[in-house]
């Protein structure tokens, strides 16, 4: 008897587009959750009003004043995905290398698909440096990624950010007006903060998250100090106390918890600043005695994550590796495996040589393109309510047609520029951090 041996179906490829989940949610093809069915909508029913959208940041308060984009053209608003897609390619054929679209990991798959480059806030701007032939640099991100693009970019080339509401929340929870009253307050507690003392270090060394605004990076480099990210916010630390008594780290505060916590800081050394506050809501004494000044910001992404989430993924997955950024809170980062930056997490699925499963504590487009890219592995995020970050999800592929198409017809819309007294000691900031290089793609623990 002769056996025929059917081949089994082929398993459909995971689907990494985050819109795609929401619309199912939302038209009840789905039984998942979304933190908010206005994702469904285009970003541009939001543009007018005042606040970040729909998404993870929905409830934090955005600070007067904040860019608002003008109205999209009818045009993009009411095209198909498939239309856009074609108009974007088109586009992209006609200005060929006069143009290098950037994308962040946190953008939707429909404009993370024409970005030239895709990575985190400080490899694309790497990225932008790299590329001085480019007459233009469409960054699809947030403002303050954009403004860095700007700073480290030749002064001939325009950055454009594609939707000019696509802000950061996080990055708006340290305006320079409230770091410069906050230096001033230390300067009554600590007297001159530029005197070094018998060991040649300053009372206090300002050490600001590439999540910031240029302005806040130009007091950094005026005031001694430095740039850092997620990937080498230790080796900076390290920089900073060679230099200083202490830190002041803003605008998060977890990643600055975790990261000094990491390096034996007691916590008790580490008081919060909050802005609204007489000295922060410290004592005296209490800044005297403290090694890290943490600024009272977050990002909204990643304060989703919890422990309870953490203890379900390993009731349902015995065995799986949980992976979170330290942007998360430190109960979280404590009951994790691992924590580290994004292209840290990248890197370990990539390199994990056995079918694994993997629970990862970051955005959530990041965690289905990874999922797509590893089939070999089960990756999920570990926030089961599907929530992006709603700044990043401000950039639409209506936007980038639109951006686009402008430039091929001669018109530069949504130029991202830093003016020359905030960008020189910007980039003093910016280079200290260039040379302070981790010994590897850091992680903790």
């Amino acid at each position: 008897m002769s056996i025929t041996f059917v081949p089994a179906p082929a398993v459909p490829p995971l689907d990494p587009s985050v819109d795609h989940a929401i619309q199912a949610i939302v038209t009840g093809a789905s039984t998942d959750a979304t933190c908010a069915t206005d994702l469904a909508a285009g970003p541009w029913d939001f543009d007018a009003r005042p606040g970040y959208g729909p998404g993870s940041s929905m409830g934090d308060v955005i600070p007067t004043g904040a860019p608002r984009q003008g109205e999209l053209p009818s045009e993009y608003r009411e095209a198909s995905e498939e239309e856009l897609d074609g108009r974007i390619r088109a586009a992209k054929a006609t200005l060929g290398d006069r143009v290098l679209i950037l994308g962040h990991f946190y953008q939707r798959e429909e404009v993370v698909q024409h970005a030239d480059y895709v990575g985190d806030s400080f490899q694309l701007a790497t990225a932008a440096k790299g590329r001085a032939d480019a007459e233009a640099i469409v960054f699809c991100g947030v403002h303050f990624m954009a403004e860095t693009a700007d700073l480290l970019s030749q002064p001939d080339q325009a950055v454009i950010l594609p939707n000019l509401a696509a802000g950061c929340s996080m990055a708006d929870m340290a305006d320079i007006d409230q770091v410069e009253e906050c230096w001033e307050q230390l300067e009554d507690v600590f007297g001159d903060l530029a005197a070094a003392d018998a060991d040649g270090r300053v009372p206090v060394i300002p050490v600001t998250y590439m999540n910031s605004s240029a302005a806040i990076k130009g007091f950094v480099g005026r005031h001694g100090g430095i740039v850092c990210t997620s990937s080498n916010a230790r080796t900076v630390l390290e920089w900073a106390f060679e230099r200083g008594r202490r830190v002041l780290f803003f605008p998060d505060q977890h990643l600055g918890r975790n990261t000094a916590k990491a390096m034996g800081v007691p916590l008790d050394q580490m008081p919060m600043w909050n802005p609204r506050r007489a000295l922060g809501g410290s004592s005296a004494e209490e800044l005297l005695d403290s090694r890290v000044i943490l600024w009272h910001g977050f990002c909204s992404v990643h304060r989703r994550f919890t422990v309870d989430q953490i203890d379900q993924a390993r009731t349902d997955h015995p065995g799986v590796r949980v992976i979170v950024h330290p942007e998360c809170p430190m109960e979280v980062v404590d009951a994790a495996d691992e924590a580290g930056s994004t292209e840290y997490i990248r890197r370990a699925i990539d390199t994990a040589t056995e079918p694994t499963t993997f629970a990862i504590g970051t955005e959530i487009n990041l965690v289905r393109r990874l999922a797509a890219q590893y089939p070999q592995h089960e990756i999920f995020c570990l926030d089961p309510v599907v929530c992006p970050c709603s700044t990043m999800y401000r950039i639409h592929p209506g936007y980038l047609a639109w951006v686009l198409e402008e430039l091929v017809a001669g018109r530069t819309p949504n130029r991202i520029t830093v003016s020359d007294d905030v960008a020189a000691p910007a980039r003093v900031a910016l280079e200290r951090m260039l040379a302070a290089k981790p010994p590897a793609v850091a992680g903790t623990r």
